[in-house]
């Protein structure tokens, strides 16, 4: 079982930021990084934090993620735009791509962006945040290209990526409500921490090579390897599908098949295809107060235990609260993975020992 330390943020975007200026990235870049990655484990979501470094390093090493790459607009439609990542950071183009369609949704009222050929974009809810800070409304459906995980409904092996959806709506009055989750029962990377913590995953999410269901999260980390399931059976099947067909194909980019199947490799490529709205476009003045009259109600619902009713987006909140204050989590496994990587970047013992010294 892997021990647990506690590490402030501050000093972790610290951390993650020098370990890519060593890797050779330039400030703009790092800095980026950190921030969505920091971000990540702050809001809870540690599948999509800092534990990706050691993954992203590989991938560079195998020279598949390339840095310092910006995205490039291949296509220009007015309120419809289309960039092509090069392999770059997600974090650089994804946050590219939102800044672009923001400014047409400020100009037109609306606008879509198709992304593609992106490494890793990351937990998608952080792009989401970007357009709702600006006030807007967005939809991002998302595919990973070429890297498949996922059993379809009634399949045994593993046949599509864990195809994020994601929605939001600002409220002026408090946090946006935000939904963001992958199609499959649990993201990829929660098996990585459950793995990496010598813990089971909850019944119900996984299946082994031959099928079979399974709670053991190394199915997913070594051969013979089995299979993320989709969240809700046909349900969640049905909405992947849809995120692999909009992310995918939509955007310019490419849905996962025979011809693009990626192996033996670390590298983690997405595709997005993003809908922003401006609200004030809508003829609907009382659009907050019916928004807020629908969430106290909701929360005046009888509760069924001891938790409280949470609307979407109040758990990460809840978590951004507690570890700012506390610290982020990570387990002894993943820290030294990524000490590793540090190493790999370039980084030197001196510069090295000092961050380690932060793992309490």
């Amino acid at each position: 079982m892997s021990t647990q330390h506690t590490i402030n943020a501050a000093r972790l975007h610290q951390f993650t930021e020098a370990i890519w200026l060593a890797a050779g990235s330039q400030p703009e870049e790092a800095r980026l990084v950190a921030d969505h990655l920091v971000a990540a484990n702050l809001a809870g979501h540690d599948s999509h934090g800092v534990g990706m470094i050691p993954s992203y390093m590989a991938s560079l090493k195998q020279g598949h993620l390339q840095l310092n790459q910006r995205p490039t607009l291949e296509k220009d439609s007015g309120a419809v735009l289309t960039l092509n990542a090069h392999q770059g950071f997600g974090q650089v183009a994804a946050w590219e791509a939102m800044k672009l369609g923001i400014e047409r949704a400020q100009r037109l009222g609306i606008s879509a962006v198709g992304l593609h050929h992106s490494h890793h974009i990351g937990r998608i809810g952080h792009w989401a945040e970007q357009c709702a800070a600006a006030g807007f409304v967005s939809f991002h459906f998302v595919n990973v290209m070429g890297d498949p995980m996922v059993a379809p409904f009634g399949g045994s092996d593993r046949r599509f990526g864990t195809n994020p959806f994601c929605a939001i709506f600002p409220r002026p009055s408090g946090r946006p409500l935000l939904l963001d989750f992958a199609t499959s029962g649990i993201a990829y990377g929660k098996t990585r921490v459950a793995w990496n913590k010598g813990t089971e995953v909850a019944p119900g999410y996984l299946i082994d090579a031959q099928g079979q269901p399974t709670t053991d999260p190394g199915v997913m980390h070594q051969s013979p390897h089995g299979s993320l399931l989709p969240f809700g059976l046909h349900k969640g099947y049905a909405l992947a599908t849809l995120c692999e067909i909009f992310g995918g194909a939509l955007s310019g980019g490419r849905t996962t098949h025979q011809a693009t199947l990626q192996s033996g490799n670390d590298a983690i490529f997405n595709c997005m295809t993003t809908i922003i709205l401006n609200p004030d476009a809508f003829d609907a003045p009382a659009m907050q107060d019916e928004a807020e009259a629908f969430i106290e109600w909701v929360k005046a619902s009888p509760r069924s235990g001891e938790a409280p009713i949470q609307v979407p987006g109040e758990w990460e909140d809840a978590n951004r609260i507690a570890r700012d204050r506390e610290g982020i989590p990570l387990d002894s496994t993943s820290w030294q993975q990524i000490c590793q990587a540090a190493r790999e970047a370039g980084m030197s013992e001196a510069e090295l020992a000092a961050f380690r010294a932060l793992a309490v």
